[in-house]
Protein backbone atom coordinates (compact mmCIF):
# COMPACT_ATOMS: atom_id res chain seq x y z
CA UNK A 1 0.00 0.00 0.00
CA UNK A 2 1.89 3.20 -0.91
CA UNK A 3 2.09 6.41 1.31
CA UNK A 4 0.34 9.33 -0.10
CA UNK A 5 2.07 12.97 0.73
CA UNK A 6 0.76 14.92 3.10
CA UNK A 7 -1.93 17.27 2.27
CA UNK A 8 -2.45 21.19 3.28
CA UNK A 9 -5.05 20.43 6.02
CA UNK A 10 -7.48 23.64 6.80
CA UNK A 11 -6.69 25.05 10.13
CA UNK A 12 -9.28 24.90 12.83
CA UNK A 13 -11.32 28.11 13.54
CA UNK A 14 -10.38 30.18 15.99
CA UNK A 15 -13.05 30.62 17.93
CA UNK A 16 -13.16 27.10 18.44
CA UNK A 17 -14.70 23.88 16.11
CA UNK A 18 -18.36 23.17 16.34
CA UNK A 19 -19.77 20.18 14.16
CA UNK A 20 -21.33 21.01 11.42
CA UNK A 21 -25.13 19.11 10.47
CA UNK A 22 -23.02 16.25 8.55
CA UNK A 23 -21.34 15.13 11.71
CA UNK A 24 -21.92 11.66 12.67
CA UNK A 25 -22.17 9.97 16.12
CA UNK A 26 -19.69 6.90 15.91
CA UNK A 27 -19.62 6.47 19.69
CA UNK A 28 -22.85 6.04 20.53
CA UNK A 29 -24.09 8.53 22.76
CA UNK A 30 -22.46 11.81 21.41
CA UNK A 31 -19.04 11.09 23.10
CA UNK A 32 -17.03 11.24 19.91
CA UNK A 33 -19.06 13.45 16.54
CA UNK A 34 -16.71 12.75 13.61
CA UNK A 35 -17.15 15.25 10.65
CA UNK A 36 -15.59 14.23 7.54
CA UNK A 37 -13.60 17.43 5.61
CA UNK A 38 -12.46 15.27 2.67
CA UNK A 39 -13.46 11.40 1.46
CA UNK A 40 -11.11 9.17 1.54
CA UNK A 41 -10.12 6.30 -1.09
CA UNK A 42 -11.76 2.81 -1.44
CA UNK A 43 -13.50 0.96 1.26
CA UNK A 44 -10.97 -0.80 3.04
CA UNK A 45 -10.28 1.01 6.32
CA UNK A 46 -7.45 -0.39 9.13
CA UNK A 47 -8.50 -2.84 11.41
CA UNK A 48 -7.76 -3.41 15.18
CA UNK A 49 -4.31 -4.30 15.58
CA UNK A 50 -3.08 -2.64 12.71
CA UNK A 51 -0.11 -0.07 12.58
CA UNK A 52 -1.69 3.25 11.42
CA UNK A 53 0.13 6.34 10.21
CA UNK A 54 -1.65 9.89 10.64
CA UNK A 55 -1.11 13.71 10.96
CA UNK A 56 -3.47 15.53 13.53
CA UNK A 57 -3.77 18.87 14.91
CA UNK A 58 -5.34 19.00 18.45
CA UNK A 59 -7.74 21.98 19.85
CA UNK A 60 -9.60 22.83 22.80
CA UNK A 61 -13.14 23.48 21.75
CA UNK A 62 -13.73 26.06 23.98
CA UNK A 63 -11.28 28.24 22.48
CA UNK A 64 -9.60 26.57 19.62
CA UNK A 65 -6.35 27.39 20.65
CA UNK A 66 -3.57 24.74 19.79
CA UNK A 67 -2.06 22.29 22.26
CA UNK A 68 -0.26 19.74 19.75
CA UNK A 69 0.53 19.20 16.11
CA UNK A 70 1.95 16.43 14.62
CA UNK A 71 2.16 18.63 11.74
CA UNK A 72 3.86 21.70 13.63
CA UNK A 73 6.70 18.54 14.30
CA UNK A 74 6.65 17.37 10.90
CA UNK A 75 6.88 13.77 11.14
CA UNK A 76 3.48 11.59 11.06
CA UNK A 77 2.66 9.53 14.22
CA UNK A 78 1.87 5.90 14.51
CA UNK A 79 0.22 3.64 16.67
CA UNK A 80 -1.22 0.08 16.88
CA UNK A 81 -5.20 0.35 16.34
CA UNK A 82 -7.44 -0.83 19.36
CA UNK A 83 -4.50 -1.34 21.90
CA UNK A 84 -5.41 1.86 23.96
CA UNK A 85 -2.05 3.56 23.14
CA UNK A 86 -3.80 6.44 22.16
CA UNK A 87 -7.75 8.12 23.83
CA UNK A 88 -10.55 6.31 23.22
CA UNK A 89 -11.52 8.71 20.65
CA UNK A 90 -8.89 8.21 18.00
CA UNK A 91 -9.43 3.97 18.58
CA UNK A 92 -13.07 4.58 17.44
CA UNK A 93 -12.76 6.90 14.89
CA UNK A 94 -9.61 6.09 12.88
CA UNK A 95 -11.22 2.74 13.07
CA UNK A 96 -13.88 4.49 10.42
CA UNK A 97 -11.50 6.21 8.40
CA UNK A 98 -10.22 5.34 4.46
CA UNK A 99 -7.36 5.99 2.88
CA UNK A 100 -6.63 9.67 2.35
CA UNK A 101 -9.60 10.47 4.53
CA UNK A 102 -9.31 14.23 6.71
CA UNK A 103 -11.72 14.37 9.41
CA UNK A 104 -12.69 16.32 12.64
CA UNK A 105 -13.27 14.17 15.77
CA UNK A 106 -15.04 16.28 18.66
CA UNK A 107 -14.18 14.45 21.98
CA UNK A 108 -15.86 14.90 25.27
CA UNK A 109 -13.90 14.44 28.19
CA UNK A 110 -14.78 10.78 28.77
CA UNK A 111 -13.37 9.96 25.65
CA UNK A 112 -10.24 12.02 25.96
CA UNK A 113 -8.31 13.30 29.09
CA UNK A 114 -11.00 12.84 31.47
CA UNK A 115 -11.76 14.18 34.67
CA UNK A 116 -7.97 15.43 35.00
CA UNK A 117 -7.23 16.41 31.55
CA UNK A 118 -3.58 16.15 30.68
CA UNK A 119 -2.00 19.30 32.78
CA UNK A 120 -0.46 22.01 31.54
CA UNK A 121 -2.05 21.94 27.82
CA UNK A 122 -5.27 20.03 28.66
CA UNK A 123 -7.47 21.19 31.31
CA UNK A 124 -9.84 19.20 33.10
CA UNK A 125 -13.03 17.76 31.65
CA UNK A 126 -11.97 19.56 28.44
CA UNK A 127 -14.12 18.70 24.94
CA UNK A 128 -11.02 18.52 22.03
CA UNK A 129 -10.88 18.65 18.36
CA UNK A 130 -8.67 16.35 16.27
CA UNK A 131 -8.24 17.31 12.83
CA UNK A 132 -7.20 13.82 11.67
CA UNK A 133 -5.22 12.43 7.73
CA UNK A 134 -4.82 8.93 8.02
CA UNK A 135 -1.94 7.87 4.96
CA UNK A 136 -2.11 4.28 5.48
CA UNK A 137 -1.96 1.30 7.76
CA UNK A 138 -0.58 -1.90 7.81
CA UNK A 139 -1.03 -5.33 9.70
CA UNK A 140 0.41 -6.50 12.56
CA UNK A 141 3.65 -8.51 12.20
CA UNK A 142 3.03 -11.51 14.29
CA UNK A 143 6.29 -13.53 13.10
CA UNK A 144 8.71 -14.06 16.24
CA UNK A 145 11.44 -12.44 13.55
CA UNK A 146 10.17 -9.84 12.78
CA UNK A 147 10.37 -9.80 9.04
CA UNK A 148 7.00 -9.20 7.68
CA UNK A 149 6.52 -12.55 6.95
CA UNK A 150 3.02 -12.89 8.92
CA UNK A 151 0.62 -10.28 8.93
CA UNK A 152 -2.17 -10.39 10.91
CA UNK A 153 -5.76 -7.94 10.57
CA UNK A 154 -8.63 -8.51 12.29
CA UNK A 155 -11.62 -9.28 11.23
CA UNK A 156 -13.31 -10.23 14.56
CA UNK A 157 -11.97 -9.37 18.09
CA UNK A 158 -11.40 -11.96 20.69
CA UNK A 159 -12.12 -12.74 24.38
CA UNK A 160 -10.41 -12.72 27.29
CA UNK A 161 -6.63 -12.28 27.60
CA UNK A 162 -5.49 -16.08 27.24
CA UNK A 163 -3.74 -16.88 24.43
CA UNK A 164 -2.44 -20.98 23.12
CA UNK A 165 0.68 -22.35 23.94
CA UNK A 166 2.97 -24.77 22.76
CA UNK A 167 1.64 -28.14 22.55
CA UNK A 168 -2.10 -26.14 23.50
CA UNK A 169 -4.82 -28.53 21.32
CA UNK A 170 -6.87 -25.81 19.66
CA UNK A 171 -10.09 -26.31 17.56
CA UNK A 172 -9.95 -23.77 14.23
CA UNK A 173 -11.87 -23.26 11.52
CA UNK A 174 -9.56 -21.96 8.38
CA UNK A 175 -10.24 -21.16 4.72
CA UNK A 176 -6.72 -20.68 2.74
CA UNK A 177 -6.75 -18.89 -0.86
CA UNK A 178 -4.48 -17.88 -3.30
CA UNK A 179 -5.25 -14.70 -5.71
CA UNK A 180 -8.68 -15.25 -5.11
CA UNK A 181 -8.61 -18.85 -5.57
CA UNK A 182 -9.81 -20.84 -1.91
CA UNK A 183 -7.35 -24.23 -1.59
CA UNK A 184 -8.45 -25.22 1.76
CA UNK A 185 -11.39 -24.55 4.00
CA UNK A 186 -12.23 -27.36 6.62
CA UNK A 187 -12.77 -27.10 10.46
CA UNK A 188 -9.78 -28.98 12.65
CA UNK A 189 -8.49 -29.73 15.97
CA UNK A 190 -4.59 -30.46 16.63
CA UNK A 191 -1.95 -29.88 19.08
CA UNK A 192 -0.27 -26.47 18.58
CA UNK A 193 3.38 -27.43 17.40
CA UNK A 194 2.14 -30.69 15.96
CA UNK A 195 0.31 -29.01 12.87
CA UNK A 196 2.03 -29.87 10.07
CA UNK A 197 0.12 -33.55 10.51
CA UNK A 198 -2.97 -31.70 9.54
CA UNK A 199 -1.29 -29.84 7.02
CA UNK A 200 -1.56 -26.49 8.98
CA UNK A 201 1.59 -23.96 7.50
CA UNK A 202 4.16 -22.84 10.47
CA UNK A 203 2.90 -19.67 10.00
CA UNK A 204 -1.14 -20.56 11.17
CA UNK A 205 0.24 -22.09 14.56
CA UNK A 206 2.97 -19.64 14.68
CA UNK A 207 -0.07 -16.97 14.77
CA UNK A 208 -2.16 -18.87 16.60
CA UNK A 209 -0.50 -17.99 19.83
CA UNK A 210 -1.49 -14.69 19.68
CA UNK A 211 -4.44 -15.32 19.16
CA UNK A 212 -7.64 -15.13 21.64
CA UNK A 213 -10.84 -17.33 21.85
CA UNK A 214 -13.43 -16.70 19.18
CA UNK A 215 -10.87 -14.20 17.24
CA UNK A 216 -11.34 -14.31 13.45
CA UNK A 217 -8.08 -12.87 11.76
CA UNK A 218 -6.73 -12.61 7.75
CA UNK A 219 -3.00 -13.83 7.81
CA UNK A 220 -0.82 -13.27 4.79
CA UNK A 221 2.02 -15.58 4.70
CA UNK A 222 4.96 -15.37 2.49
CA UNK A 223 6.77 -18.45 1.33
CA UNK A 224 8.77 -19.31 4.83
CA UNK A 225 5.60 -19.38 6.79
CA UNK A 226 3.59 -21.08 3.79
CA UNK A 227 4.60 -23.95 1.49
CA UNK A 228 8.03 -22.85 1.41
CA UNK A 229 10.20 -23.26 -1.97
CA UNK A 230 8.39 -26.83 -3.00
CA UNK A 231 4.95 -25.33 -2.73
CA UNK A 232 2.10 -27.19 -2.61
CA UNK A 233 1.02 -29.38 -5.85
CA UNK A 234 -2.22 -30.98 -4.19
CA UNK A 235 -3.20 -27.44 -3.13
CA UNK A 236 -2.15 -26.26 -6.64
CA UNK A 237 0.38 -23.31 -4.46
CA UNK A 238 3.22 -22.75 -6.84
CA UNK A 239 6.78 -22.56 -5.14
CA UNK A 240 7.56 -19.49 -3.27
CA UNK A 241 4.43 -17.87 -3.80
CA UNK A 242 2.71 -15.84 -0.99
CA UNK A 243 -0.59 -17.31 0.65
CA UNK A 244 -3.84 -15.71 2.60
CA UNK A 245 -5.87 -17.54 5.40
CA UNK A 246 -8.96 -16.52 6.88
CA UNK A 247 -8.29 -18.49 10.85
CA UNK A 248 -11.18 -18.62 13.38
CA UNK A 249 -9.77 -20.08 16.94
CA UNK A 250 -12.92 -21.70 18.44
CA UNK A 251 -11.52 -23.34 21.16
CA UNK A 252 -8.05 -23.93 23.20
CA UNK A 253 -6.74 -26.10 26.03
CA UNK A 254 -3.85 -25.06 27.23
CA UNK A 255 -0.87 -27.42 28.06
CA UNK A 256 0.45 -27.52 31.27
CA UNK A 257 3.40 -25.25 31.93
CA UNK A 258 6.47 -27.08 33.73
CA UNK A 259 6.07 -25.05 36.68
CA UNK A 260 2.55 -26.35 37.36
CA UNK A 261 3.59 -30.14 37.88
CA UNK A 262 5.91 -31.86 40.63
CA UNK A 263 8.94 -33.55 40.23
CA UNK A 264 7.05 -36.98 39.92
CA UNK A 265 4.74 -35.38 37.32
CA UNK A 266 7.41 -33.73 35.48
CA UNK A 267 9.17 -37.02 34.70
CA UNK A 268 5.98 -38.47 33.81
CA UNK A 269 5.38 -35.88 31.01
CA UNK A 270 8.89 -36.60 30.03
CA UNK A 271 8.31 -40.29 29.07
CA UNK A 272 5.08 -39.07 27.29
CA UNK A 273 7.28 -36.94 25.19
CA UNK A 274 9.73 -38.88 24.54
CA UNK A 275 7.88 -42.09 23.38
CA UNK A 276 5.59 -39.57 21.42
CA UNK A 277 9.21 -37.72 19.87
CA UNK A 278 10.21 -41.40 19.05
CA UNK A 279 7.01 -42.72 17.04
CA UNK A 280 7.76 -39.34 14.75
CA UNK A 281 10.82 -40.28 14.49
CA UNK A 282 10.34 -43.85 13.44
CA UNK A 283 7.97 -42.40 10.78
CA UNK A 284 10.85 -40.17 9.59
CA UNK A 285 9.17 -36.83 10.78
CA UNK A 286 12.26 -35.69 12.11
CA UNK A 287 11.27 -31.98 13.24
CA UNK A 288 7.67 -33.32 14.98
CA UNK A 289 10.38 -35.86 17.04
CA UNK A 290 12.78 -33.22 17.78
CA UNK A 291 9.86 -30.95 19.27
CA UNK A 292 9.23 -33.63 21.63
CA UNK A 293 12.54 -34.81 22.26
CA UNK A 294 13.33 -31.30 23.28
CA UNK A 295 10.30 -30.61 25.52
CA UNK A 296 11.40 -34.51 27.02
CA UNK A 297 14.44 -32.78 28.31
CA UNK A 298 13.13 -29.55 29.27
CA UNK A 299 10.84 -31.45 32.05
CA UNK A 300 14.11 -32.73 33.52
CA UNK A 301 17.31 -30.83 33.32
CA UNK A 302 16.80 -28.19 35.82
CA UNK A 303 14.62 -30.21 38.55
CA UNK A 304 16.91 -30.77 41.35
CA UNK A 305 13.74 -32.58 43.96
CA UNK A 306 13.79 -35.88 42.37
CA UNK A 307 13.65 -38.44 45.31
CA UNK A 308 16.30 -41.37 45.56
CA UNK A 309 13.97 -43.62 43.68
CA UNK A 310 13.40 -41.29 40.56
CA UNK A 311 16.38 -39.44 40.34
CA UNK A 312 18.55 -42.40 38.27
CA UNK A 313 15.26 -42.99 36.09
CA UNK A 314 15.36 -39.13 35.69
CA UNK A 315 18.66 -39.36 34.59
CA UNK A 316 18.20 -42.01 32.15
CA UNK A 317 15.35 -40.78 30.37
CA UNK A 318 17.50 -37.17 30.15
CA UNK A 319 20.26 -39.46 28.64
CA UNK A 320 18.06 -40.39 26.12
CA UNK A 321 16.17 -37.42 25.49
CA UNK A 322 19.70 -35.25 24.48
CA UNK A 323 20.95 -38.87 22.38
CA UNK A 324 17.73 -38.56 20.26
CA UNK A 325 18.23 -35.32 20.14
CA UNK A 326 21.44 -35.22 18.54
CA UNK A 327 20.16 -38.16 16.02
CA UNK A 328 17.01 -35.83 15.21
CA UNK A 329 20.25 -32.63 14.34
CA UNK A 330 22.20 -35.36 12.29
CA UNK A 331 19.32 -36.30 10.21
CA UNK A 332 18.24 -32.41 9.80
CA UNK A 333 21.94 -31.53 9.06
CA UNK A 334 22.32 -29.22 11.72
CA UNK A 335 25.73 -30.83 13.37
CA UNK A 336 26.19 -27.94 15.53
CA UNK A 337 23.09 -28.61 17.82
CA UNK A 338 23.85 -32.73 17.13
CA UNK A 339 27.22 -32.08 18.82
CA UNK A 340 25.61 -29.98 21.96
CA UNK A 341 23.45 -32.11 22.69
CA UNK A 342 26.05 -35.22 22.81
CA UNK A 343 28.53 -32.82 24.64
CA UNK A 344 25.28 -32.70 27.33
CA UNK A 345 24.72 -36.56 27.42
CA UNK A 346 28.29 -37.30 27.99
CA UNK A 347 28.28 -35.07 31.13
CA UNK A 348 25.24 -37.77 32.23
CA UNK A 349 27.52 -40.50 31.03
CA UNK A 350 31.14 -39.94 30.12
CA UNK A 351 31.38 -43.23 28.66
CA UNK A 352 28.09 -43.15 26.40
CA UNK A 353 28.70 -45.04 23.23
CA UNK A 354 25.74 -43.79 21.25
CA UNK A 355 26.50 -40.28 22.33
CA UNK A 356 30.25 -40.63 21.67
CA UNK A 357 29.85 -42.28 18.32
CA UNK A 358 27.30 -39.02 17.36
CA UNK A 359 29.50 -36.81 18.38
CA UNK A 360 31.95 -38.11 16.07
CA UNK A 361 29.58 -38.12 13.22
CA UNK A 362 28.44 -34.92 13.74
CA UNK A 363 32.29 -33.68 13.84
CA UNK A 364 33.33 -35.71 11.20
CA UNK A 365 30.72 -33.76 9.12
CA UNK A 366 31.82 -30.34 10.82
CA UNK A 367 34.65 -31.40 9.02
CA UNK A 368 36.95 -31.91 11.97
CA UNK A 369 38.13 -35.53 11.36
CA UNK A 370 41.27 -35.52 14.09
CA UNK A 371 38.59 -34.54 16.68
CA UNK A 372 36.41 -37.31 14.83
CA UNK A 373 38.43 -40.00 15.15
CA UNK A 374 39.28 -39.75 18.77
CA UNK A 375 35.95 -40.08 19.64
CA UNK A 376 35.41 -43.33 16.93
CA UNK A 377 38.38 -44.74 19.00
CA UNK A 378 36.91 -44.12 22.41
CA UNK A 379 33.82 -46.05 20.99
CA UNK A 380 36.41 -49.01 19.66
CA UNK A 381 37.89 -48.67 22.98
CA UNK A 382 34.63 -49.18 24.98
CA UNK A 383 33.30 -51.67 22.55
CA UNK A 384 35.93 -53.63 20.82
CA UNK A 385 33.70 -55.28 18.10
CA UNK A 386 31.48 -52.07 16.82
CA UNK A 387 32.54 -52.38 13.16
CA UNK A 388 31.07 -49.08 12.53
CA UNK A 389 33.00 -46.79 14.88
CA UNK A 390 35.77 -49.15 13.27
CA UNK A 391 34.77 -48.21 9.77
CA UNK A 392 34.01 -44.24 10.42
CA UNK A 393 37.63 -44.17 12.61
CA UNK A 394 39.42 -45.87 8.96
CA UNK A 395 37.51 -42.88 6.86
CA UNK A 396 38.41 -40.66 9.38
CA UNK A 397 42.30 -41.22 9.21
CA UNK A 398 41.92 -41.05 5.30
CA UNK A 399 40.74 -37.22 5.72
CA UNK A 400 43.76 -36.48 8.28
CA UNK A 401 46.18 -38.19 5.15
CA UNK A 402 44.10 -36.56 2.57
CA UNK A 403 44.98 -33.35 4.44
CA UNK A 404 48.56 -33.24 5.09
CA UNK A 405 48.56 -34.24 1.59
CA UNK A 406 46.96 -31.06 0.74
CA UNK A 407 48.77 -29.14 2.88
CA UNK A 408 52.09 -30.59 2.03
CA UNK A 409 51.56 -29.64 -1.79
CA UNK A 410 49.90 -25.93 -0.90
CA UNK A 411 53.41 -25.52 0.94
CA UNK A 412 55.39 -26.40 -1.72
CA UNK A 413 53.55 -24.47 -4.44
CA UNK A 414 54.55 -21.84 -2.00
CA UNK A 415 58.00 -22.51 -1.80
CA UNK A 416 58.36 -23.07 -5.79
CA UNK A 417 56.90 -19.36 -6.06
CA UNK A 418 59.27 -18.20 -3.55
CA UNK A 419 62.31 -19.88 -5.07
CA UNK A 420 61.41 -18.60 -8.59
CA UNK A 421 61.29 -15.24 -7.43
CA UNK A 422 64.15 -15.28 -5.98
CA UNK A 423 66.22 -16.79 -8.78
CA UNK A 424 64.72 -13.29 -10.62
CA UNK A 425 66.15 -11.56 -8.65
CA UNK A 426 69.52 -12.97 -8.43
CA UNK A 427 71.59 -10.85 -10.59
CA UNK A 428 71.00 -8.15 -9.38
CA UNK A 429 71.18 -9.36 -5.86
CA UNK A 430 74.71 -11.45 -6.84
CA UNK A 431 76.24 -7.74 -7.94
CA UNK A 432 74.97 -5.93 -4.75
CA UNK A 433 76.54 -8.96 -2.41
CA UNK A 434 79.99 -8.97 -4.42
CA UNK A 435 80.60 -5.19 -4.11
CA UNK A 436 79.81 -5.10 -0.37
CA UNK A 437 81.48 -8.58 0.26
CA UNK A 438 85.05 -7.35 -1.71
CA UNK A 439 85.22 -4.35 0.76
CA UNK A 440 84.53 -5.85 3.90
CA UNK A 441 86.58 -9.16 2.90
CA UNK A 442 89.72 -7.05 2.43
CA UNK A 443 89.48 -4.82 5.12
CA UNK A 444 88.92 -1.78 2.53
CA UNK A 445 86.49 1.36 3.36
CA UNK A 446 84.72 1.94 -0.12
CA UNK A 447 86.09 4.95 -1.57
CA UNK A 448 84.53 8.49 -1.08
CA UNK A 449 82.18 10.18 -3.58
CA UNK A 450 79.53 8.04 -5.63
CA UNK A 451 80.12 3.94 -5.33
CA UNK A 452 78.99 3.75 -8.77
CA UNK A 453 81.98 5.30 -10.00
CA UNK A 454 84.31 3.21 -8.21
CA UNK A 455 85.25 0.27 -10.36
CA UNK A 456 84.86 -3.23 -8.42
CA UNK A 457 88.36 -4.44 -7.43
CA UNK A 458 89.26 -8.75 -7.69
CA UNK A 459 88.80 -10.42 -3.86
CA UNK A 460 92.02 -11.69 -2.60
CA UNK A 461 92.97 -14.85 -3.64
CA UNK A 462 93.13 -16.93 -0.31
CA UNK A 463 88.98 -15.23 0.18
CA UNK A 464 86.18 -17.63 -1.44
CA UNK A 465 83.23 -15.46 -1.70
CA UNK A 466 80.42 -16.56 -0.25
CA UNK A 467 77.36 -17.55 -2.62
CA UNK A 468 74.59 -15.42 -2.40
CA UNK A 469 71.93 -15.77 -0.26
Amino acid sequence: MGEQTDSEAPAPAAAGYVPGPDAIDISGDGGVMKEVLRAGTGDDQPQSGDKVFVHYVGTLASDGSKFDSSRDRGDKFDFTLGEGQVIKAWDLGVATMRRGELAMLTCQAEYAYGASGSPPRIPPNATLCFEVELFDWRGEDLSRKKDGGIVRRQVEKGAGFDTPNDGATVEVSLSGSLDGRVFDERDVTFVLGEGSEHGICPGVEEALEKFKTGERSRLTLTAPYAFGDDGHAEYGVPPGATVQYEVKLKSFEKAKERWEFDAAGKLEQAKLYKEKGTNYFKAGKFQLAEKNYKRCVEFLEFETSWSEEEKPLAKEVELAGHLNLAMCYIKLTDYVQARAHCDKALEIDANNVKGLFRRGQALAKMNEPELARADFQRVIQLDPQNKAAAHQAQICAQQIRAAKAHEKKIYANMFERLSKMEERESPAKKNEDFQIGHFEKSGESAPAGDAGDAAPAAPPADTEEAPAS
